[in-house]
């Protein structure tokens, strides 16, 4: 199996501690990329990472920080953003909030373990790669699957009908993202391997660009690129996460310094997650002109993406901390992470758990 290759920036390198440099070294083995040249355009997130490692606040009682992932789909972290609800809670604590973007997962996560980020928001692959390069990650909470959220897309008058028509094609998704394992496990139910296809390992913006440009001849992406694509005719859906493929969970996620420091400000943050994850699912009209700036689509449409959303946060349990040890076995087994990882080390245990969980969600588990 061919190997991707990935560079971290050298802005990033340049501004981290011994340690943090070792876990990016051993994170660029883990997240190596191929080389598909489809834009002259930098990366933006990566922009974001060197922008917020360099202007890190000194906390102090009055100031501190918490930076939290900015989320550009229907989600209750665009919720809290748009209507400022976290702002307001945490300023009690002495606490302001910056909402940092990036373009996936598992640049999301380049930047936790560079000291860039406080809060990320992935699907299960971002943090099982990260745990494999030696990251202190805590899994903070489970989100509900939106498997159909994300979805295969091939050009519209394309000849390809089926996945089994994707052998030997151009496909293009984020490495170590849901588009990554969802292709993987598209394949596997088509009776193909991932060694079947041309994989082509592409950032969201640069893939959109390639795709729209005809250089792949398909691409794994989540909302709102597939309706995007769909709305200006350029492409169709072949199968969304939704047809049997999503099996795991979202997980948003922090690093171990950040949790110990501050669970007093993580416990507030998953309350309001958990209050908006709730006015999303019961105010569809409502949401759609919340986000129709954010996501760039009118809010009739908006509120036709509503139902490929759960908008549920989910209590960590034994069976998604199992099932998160059966993805990391299949990335290592696929040797696409160079170690076994055991998830469970960025698990914390039932009682921490309860410190920070809703009471809500607990009393459902």
């Amino acid at each position: 199996m061919e190997y991707f290759k990935y560079k971290f920036v050298s802005s990033i390198r340049r501004r981290m501690t011994r340690r943090h440099a070792l876990l990016a070294f051993g994170y660029s083995l883990v997240l190596s990329t191929t080389l598909f040249s489809c834009s002259n355009s930098p990366d933006n997130s990566q922009q974001q990472i060197t922008s917020s490692a360099s202007n890190v606040t000194t906390s102090n009682a009055a100031d501190k920080v918490i930076r939290i992932v900015r989320s550009k789909q229907l989600t209750a972290l665009a919720v809290l953003e748009q209507k400022g609800i976290l702002k307001e809670r945490l300023k009690p604590l002495g606490y302001r909030v910056e909402w940092p973007e990036f373009a996936a997962g598992p640049q999301q996560l380049e930047a936790l373990n560079a000291g860039a980020l406080d809060i990320a928001s992935t699907a299960e692959s971002p943090p099982i790669f990260s745990q494999a390069a030696g990251a202190t990650l805590v899994y903070l909470a489970a989100n509900s699957s939106d498997g159909r959220a994300v979805s295969l897309l091939v050009p519209k008058n394309s000849p390809i009908q089926s996945v089994k028509d994707l052998k030997g094609k151009k496909v293009a998704f984020q490495k170590a993202s849901i588009g990554h394992y969802l292709i993987v496990r598209a394949l596997e139910k088509a009776g193909l391997k991932l060694s079947d296809i041309e994989s082509v390992g592409l950032a969201p913006p640069d893939a959109n660009v390639a795709f729209s440009q005809g250089k792949i001849d398909a691409w794994f992406i989540w909302e709102p690129f597939v309706t995007r694509n769909v709305q200006n005719n350029s492409g169709r859906v072949l199968v969304d996460g939704g047809d049997g493929l999503r099996d795991t969970n979202n997980f948003i996620s922090t690093n171990r310094k950040f949790y110990e420091e501050n669970r007093e400000v993580i416990k507030v943050f998953l309350d309001e997650v958990q209050k908006a994850q709730k006015w999303a699912k019961n105010n569809p009209k409502e949401l759609a002109q919340l986000l129709a700036e954010t996501t760039q689509l009118d809010p009739p449409t908006l509120q036709l993406m509503h139902n490929k959303y759960d908008f549920t946060l989910v209590p960590i349990t034994e069976v998604i901390i199992n099932k998160q040890q059966e993805v990391a076995e299949k990335w290592y087994n696929l040797g696409l992470i160079p170690k076994k990882v055991n998830v469970r080390d960025g698990f914390l245990t039932p009682e921490q758990y309860a410190e920070i969980t809703p009471k809500e969600l607990l009393a459902k588990n």
